[in-house]
């Protein structure tokens, strides 16, 4: 017997997508989606079930709050990251191996950098990244405190040069500029600003504002890090 077919006024059922199973790893996976296309402030439990086609309320099985699936989301990309085995005689090229990987990972996504300020992270994944660092400088010669502190200063330095890249991303785009015409814009109108600085207060920012404005974001990185580790080879026995 044939199907007797729907009347044409009566809606036609909607096709439900099987819901996929909840765990830790699909939830994180939903938070770093969401953050990757509209930013960290846009990540809550609540837009994150929105994403996983739930309730906020079925997340806290898995996850304690907001605040623990940030700290997952970060440790989660800080394994995108590839660590070197420490080599003694490339202390120098594997600390910059490290610092630029970072840069880039963090740089990949939004703003996830801001999870670590003001915080230790403790993840897998972090840990993995704090031995690689300290490993890579106690084999180098840097002595241990000295190698603590620089871990901890290199990190700092990585997470808040990404945040702020970041937030000029975010800048760029709600200009609608592409990001060449934007930066020449922005920096354009700083270096034009500090020429119009009285010169009997201000003498130095006016006579040199076009050095001050020079160098992308990436220049400049570089040198920070030639600076960090520059300052590290004075440890070194026999001041490096």
């Amino acid at each position: 017997m044939s199907e007797i077919p729907a009347p044409p006024w009566r809606a036609p059922r909607r096709s439900v997508s099987a819901r996929k199973p909840l765990s830790r790893d699909t939830i994180v996976d939903a938070a770093l989606a969401l953050l990757d296309r509209e930013g960290l402030d846009a990540v809550s439990m609540r837009r994150v079930a929105e994403e996983l086609n739930t309730g906020a309320a079925s997340l806290y099985a898995h996850v304690a709050n907001k605040e623990e699936l940030l700290e997952l989301a970060y440790d989660r990309v800080l394994g995108e990251i590839e660590l070197p085995e420490p080599d003694p005689a490339r202390w120098r090229e594997q600390l910059l191996e490290i610092a630029r990987a970072s840069y880039r990972v963090l740089g990949a996504h939004s703003d996830i950098a801001r999870v670590s300020l003001a915080s230790v992270p403790t993840g897998p994944n972090a840990l993995r990244m704090g031995e690689a660092m300290l490993g890579v400088l106690i084999s180098g010669g840097v002595p241990p405190q000295q190698a603590a502190w620089a871990v901890d200063r290199i990190a700092l330095y990585l997470s808040a040069d990404a945040y702020e890249g970041s937030l000029y991303q975010a800048r760029q785009r709600a200009s609608g500029k592409p990001v060449d015409e934007f930066v020449a814009d922005y920096f354009g109108q700083v270096h034009d600003y500090y020429r119009t600085l009285p010169t009997g207060r201000f003498p130095y920012l006016n006579k040199y504002a076009d050095v001050l404005v020079q160098g992308d974001g990436e220049v400049r990185f570089e040198f920070g890090l030639e600076l960090i580790i520059n300052g590290l080879a004075r440890y070194l026995p026999g001041g490096g």
